[in-house]
């Protein structure tokens, strides 16, 4: 009887391993995610990172929590010992033979340092100049600063944030920062996600009777006067808030929820577009409109273009962010205006002037003899065309004389 029952408890082990090993990615993954996304959350009220980005870090760069670097020494996201590191080491085979990589006590302290690691370097520190939704421009410029070594980082990034709906973690972080209601999020496998509260940092929110305190255990509160309860009936529970919603919903509380104030209420001083939304042509040349704060590499690779042919098409300098909004170029511009001339304004300068006619700077100083410091004023006409051509059209369309 013995042996049998010895028998039995050896094969339910067998069969409980073989169970845990017969896991689907996917299911690893959701595991990973549900286990670190308090984390992402925190470090992004914390330091910027975006929660998103992070979780997709982490997914690849510890193969869901299973390579042997996050196994054995809590190392989630591959970073290396450099110079500073002063804490234990481990060393294993990545580009080279035999790599120093950091060891870390548990998984919150590797999440931690991932953070410290890119807000405390220069050449990450472009990426917060990005607003947290960018994660095109995030993923971009993590390859391009230099951070991992695959042509396909930034794509494998960016494929991991919209199966598993990662975005909704960075929505929910910028919902606790604003310090308004969470926003409606759905976690790896349904539409229903479990933030336990204790969790999260220690965080502003608001009592009944309208006044701020500040407490060890935030809380997520619901507005009553928001629709959202209405439609869903959420039950609150001490310590964690559960709610439910389809991804249409999500989609349409989005702008309500986690979008930055100064979007949902533009100050008087911010002029509306000039141009229209999306690809629109001027003078027979593909052009976009973007705004300040938009990453130049992302805007390259979401065109098909090369970074350097975006800043040859538009005559700029090199750099990574829009300082201001922008007219840009996606193609060469022509050497040839759509008109014949162009009177000045005040405050425009040559490069306005090629950008708003979609000519070519060098084509326009060769026109009008002007060198690129050259100063214009208010009222001066500048030839779009060369001037012989604009002068033999005319001699062409003036009517012929009979005796």
């Amino acid at each position: 009887m013995k042996k049998w029952i010895l028998l039995l408890a050896v094969y339910t082990c067998c069969c409980a391993k073989s169970m845990a090993q017969n896991l689907s990615v996917k299911e690893k993954t959701e595991a990973y995610i549900n286990s670190y996304k308090e984390l992402a959350i925190e470090e992004m009220l914390r330091t910027g990172v975006p929660a998103s980005i992070k979780l997709a870090q982490g997914i690849l760069e510890s193969q869901f929590g299973e390579s042997p670097l996050a196994k054995n020494a809590n190392n989630h996201f591959g970073i290396k010992c450099k110079t500073e590191w002063t804490g234990e080491k481990t060393y294993q085979d990545d580009d080279a033979k035999g790599e120093c990589f950091r060891v870390y006590s548990d998984a919150a302290q590797s999440y931690k340092d991932h953070s410290d690691f890119l807000k405390t370097r220069p050449h990450y520190a472009f990426l917060f100049k990005l607003e947290p939704t960018d994660i095109t421009g995030w993923a971009y410029g993590l390859k391009r600063a230099g951070y991992a070594t695959s042509p396909t980082y930034p794509e494998k990034l960016l494929r991991v944030v919209e199966d598993y709906k990662l975005h909704q973690y960075t929505m929910l972080a910028l919902a606790i920062k604003e310090n308004r209601n969470a926003p409606i999020v759905a976690p790896a496998q349904q539409a229903t996600v479990s933030v336990d509260a204790t969790k999260l940092p220690v965080h502003w929110v608001k009592e009944e009777e309208g006044k701020i305190k500040e407490e060890k255990t935030p809380v997520i509160e619901k507005n009553k006067e928001n629709k959202i309860q209405e439609e869903n009936k959420v039950k609150e529970e001490p310590k964690t808030t559960t709610v439910q919603a389809s991804a249409e919903d999500i989609a349409e509380k989005t702008e309500d929820t986690i979008l930055p104030e100064k979007k949902i209420e533009p100050s008087a001083d911010k002029k509306p577009s000039p141009y229209p939304d999306g690809v629109f042509t001027i003078n027979h040349t593909k052009a976009i409109y973007a705004k300040e704060g938009t990453s130049l590499l992302a805007l390259a690779h979401r065109y098909d273009i090369s970074l350097s042919k975006l800043f040859d098409f538009n005559e700029l300098p090199e750099s990574d962010i829009l300082e201001a909004d922008q007219l840009l170029f996606i193609e060469k511009k022509q050497k040839r205006g759509a008109s014949d001339l162009h009177e000045v304004t005040a405050g425009e300068t040559l490069h306005t002037i090629c950008q708003k006619e979609g000519i070519r700077l060098e084509s326009l100083l060769e026109y009008n003899k002007l060198k690129k410091d050259s100063q214009l004023s208010a009222g001066q006409k500048l030839y779009l065309r060369s001037p012989v051509e604009i002068k033999n059209a005319a001699a062409k369309a003036k009517p012929k004389t009979t005796k």
